[in-house]
């Protein structure tokens, strides 16, 4: 008899656990669909920038600003996207996401239809639609680590993580790719913004549709089962009085700031010696696909490991290396190899660092919400991504057109980036060794998570040894 029960018990619990499987990597599909096309319409029109502005008659400064709004937007919104994450759910955060994302894509494409013309004005309709984008963004930038921790086990999170992590900067790669392959014109611009509106409108009707539960039926590691994430405005004040946590955002915040800098002005600091848009693509596409690669390799290691400080140490000094290698050969011509390589081994160690560091950020604040600190250190990645952007942009010098440029800028000449690149290789050496010297923390999630599993077996063995009556 008590056989039949268990195995009743067991088929019950089969369907279950299959159902709960699929909709655990159907959510994660979703996040990185959503991701992957988010990051693809914040650099659609950096790796043609030139093309865009000749195509709607703005400045290159103007073309910069529909990547620098992102920055500017995430921000404030930043701190209501970990509210909404911590206090709402991780459902209602990727649908809100999902249709901020697809308005946006939509509405870009008003300034390429001829009966929605404003004329001359035709760029506030970009504009608009990238601020709706930029809205969507610290929504499903955030929800990596929390859709890690509700749905999957610990031995899986940091894979998770990384999966859903490292659809960003797919997104960049293909943006990276796409956007001079369809823009060999300026004429084709109207072809590219309807393409990139494909995966938005996609993502859209998946979450909307598919996404029914806010958390799994049964919780699929302890922490997950006994959440004691503190209240929002609790949980702030925590993180702004934890060191470990204030050294990692700066460092961390810093370095994908500087990543931001990277990828939206690759293409004006490499056309001034000479180097196409083509090979511009072709270099942000290895950063990136080398940065997947160490990002996947990284997160099997750390999931088998626990190595988190060590792997984070040793990626943040090798990508500063190559920062510097990239810096000095990006000033003379014909050096497409030496770009190739030192771009390839910043974007390997440099994305493996990103999930690895914000399930740190989680590991150093708990029991604070996963939203809240991994949203705080994208917070202040955005803040220092707009000081960078401005500031490099600003370093830059006017310089008479040299016939070997590619650059298609106006009669007042080409743009001189040494100085600019030479500082960002400065300031990333600066912070991976700030970051290796001060960063020391303890691994607080997993030490509760092991003392919870003792209990629940000490508690076990109790009731085992106790006599029938």
């Amino acid at each position: 008899m008590e056989g039949d029960e268990a195995a009743g018990l067991l088929a019950e619990r089969g369907p279950g656990r299959l159902k709960t499987y699929r909709r655990r990597w159907f959510l994660l599909a979703v996040v990185c669909l959503l991701n992957c096309s988010n990051a693809m319409l914040w650099l659609t029109f950096a790796p043609v920038a030139d093309q865009t502005a000749a195509y709607f008659h703005i400045s290159l400064e103007m073309v910069n600003w529909l990547s620098i709004v992102y920055l500017l937007i995430s921000i404030p919104f930043g701190l209501v996207a970990t509210w909404v994450l911590d206090s709402v759910g991780l459902r209602c955060a990727v649908i809100l996401s999902a249709w901020l994302n697809m308005m946006g894509s939509i509405i870009r494409m008003f300034s390429v239809l001829k009966f929605m013309s404003l004329g001359s004005q035709n760029y506030w309709y970009l504009f608009v639609g990238q601020c709706l984008c930029a809205l969507a963004q610290p929504l499903v930038i955030f929800s990596p680590t929390k859709l890690a921790a509700l749905w999957f086990p610990d031995h899986q999170r940091a894979t998770a993580n990384m999966i859903s992590s490292m659809s960003n900067p797919l997104g960049i790669l293909i943006a990276n790719v796409l956007s001079p392959a369809l823009v060999p014109e300026g004429r084709h611009i109207p072809l590219m913004l309807g393409v990139y509106a494909i995966p938005a409108l996609t993502a859209c009707i998946l979450a909307t549709v598919g996404i029914r539960e806010k958390v799994p039926p049964t919780p699929p590691s302890a922490s997950a089962t006994n959440s004691t994430s503190q209240p929002f405005f609790l949980g702030l004040k925590m993180l702004l009085r934890n060191k470990p946590y204030i050294i990692l955002a700066v460092c961390f915040g810093g370095g994908i700031g500087m990543f931001t800098c990277f990828s939206a002005l690759l293409e004006q600091i490499l056309c001034e010696n000479g180097y196409s848009n083509v090979f511009a693509g072709l270099d942000g596409a290895l950063f990136t696909v080398c940065g997947l690669l160490g990002a996947f390799l990284l997160g099997l290691y750390v999931d088998r490991t626990r190595n988190f400080i060590e792997s984070t140490k040793i990626c943040f000094c090798l990508s500063a290396l190559a920062s510097i290698v990239f810096a000095v050969a990006s000033r003379f011509r014909d050096q497409a190899i030496a770009l190739a390589i030192s771009s390839s081994i910043f974007g390997f160690f440099g994305f493996a660092m990103y999930p690895i560091a914000m399930e740190l950020a989680v590991e150093c604040s708990y029991p604070v919400g996963e939203g809240t600190s991994t949203g705080l250190i994208f917070v202040a990645s955005q803040i220092e991504g707009v000081i960078f952007m401005i500031l490099l942009q600003a370093l830059t010098v006017r310089v008479s057109k040299d016939p070997s440029s590619t650059c298609a800028l106006d009669q007042d000449g080409a743009l001189d980036w040494t100085i600019p690149v030479l500082l960002m290789a400065g300031l990333c050496s600066a912070m991976a060794c700030f970051y290796v010297i001060f960063f020391h923390t303890d691994y607080k999630r997993l030490h509760a998570e092991t003392n919870s599993s003792d209990t629940v077996k000490a508690e076990d063995t109790g009731s085992d040894d106790v006599p029938e009556a």
